[in-house]
């Protein structure tokens, strides 16, 4: 069983930084995704950024390509995003999840199992 916690979000204006931050505990293998995970009022999840733990395999999505980055410390157990060139557009719950699996659809916000609470990102 994998437990989540999120934190780091909060009040940016546009053209600012965040940096979320997402503690695991339990069981994560090097043969698992990791991944951000958001969610806009009245708009459908959106997978935004993942993470194999098995090597340096990383997938973006194209809203956030080139501004965003995912990261692990895997002696720490944490997962991060680092978010540059805040927008609007990206003002959003972010979760972070874990799932098993290569990293090929991890994207896909239904592929995941484990979920965190959630951190709210607001750019304006």
């Amino acid at each position: 069983h994998v437990q989540l916690v999120e934190s780091g979000g909060g009040l940016v204006q546009p053209g600012g930084s965040l940096r979320l931050s997402c503690a695991s505990s339990g069981s994560i293998y090097d043969t698992m995704c990791m991944g951000w995970v958001r969610q806009a009022p009245g708009k459908e999840r959106e997978g935004v950024a993942a993470l194999y733990t098995g090597g340096s395999n990383t997938r973006y999505s194209e809203s956030v390509k080139g501004r965003f980055t995912i990261s692990r410390d895997k002696l720490n157990g944490t997962l991060d995003l680092q978010m540059n060139s805040l927008k609007p557009e990206d003002s959003a719950m972010y979760y972070c999840a874990v799932r098993r699996g290569y990293i090929g659809d991890s994207l896909t916000p239904g592929t995941y199992n484990y979920w965190g609470q959630g951190t709210q990102v607001t750019v304006s």
